[in-house]
């Protein structure tokens, strides 16, 4: 079986309204990270949005690699900036994931259609939006002084699933 090019694959976010969840990468630089998520994405349903400017080309064999031959049940948003996905989106359906928030993640009430936010390997999400959200921010409990951050496709998998579970698995068996 061929693997498909993910770029046939990237859809509109009219097209993914229906998603139970939508897992938003922003400026992922690491493509076995992205492929992870498409992956998980695949399984489960939701939608994969992709924030600009991405470190690797869609059509990066690493990613696809990675994504296996998962892709052609991939429903994926590109989106050039933060600030573009910023303004087509409703902040009250962003949950932003940050290592050090207040709020742990499986503490919230999660909607059908919500986004969940996930930064950048590197550097996470900008300060800034993460100060001008704070209510809207969450992380993952970690042991303290053990590592900075969980793996972005650990850490996405986690989210997603506590996500799902509160929403009994739509669509899932």
């Amino acid at each position: 079986m061929s693997v498909s090019q993910p770029r046939e694959r990237i859809t509109t976010l009219a097209d993914v309204a229906d998603a139970p969840l939508h897992l938003v990468l922003v400026e992922p630089a690491i493509p076995p990270n992205t492929g992870n998520v498409s992956r998980l994405c695949a399984a489960t349903g939701c939608a994969l949005h992709l924030v600009g400017p991405l470190g690797f080309s869609v059509d990066d064999r690493a990613l696809k690699r990675a994504g296996l031959d998962y892709w052609e049940h991939v429903r994926l948003v590109l989106h050039a900036s933060l600030r573009e996905f910023l303004e087509k989106t409703e902040r009250e359906r962003l949950w932003l994931f940050a290592p050090h928030a207040r709020r742990r993640y499986d503490r919230v009430a999660y909607r059908r259609g919500d986004m969940l936010v996930f930064g950048t390997e590197v550097t996470g999400l900008p300060q800034a939006l993460l100060d001008a959200m704070p209510e809207r921010c969450l992380r993952i409990p970690m042991r303290p002084r053990s590592v900075r951050t969980i793996n972005l496709s650990t850490s996405v998998g986690i989210a997603a699933f506590e996500a799902l579970r509160a929403l009994d698995f739509p669509g899932l068996e």
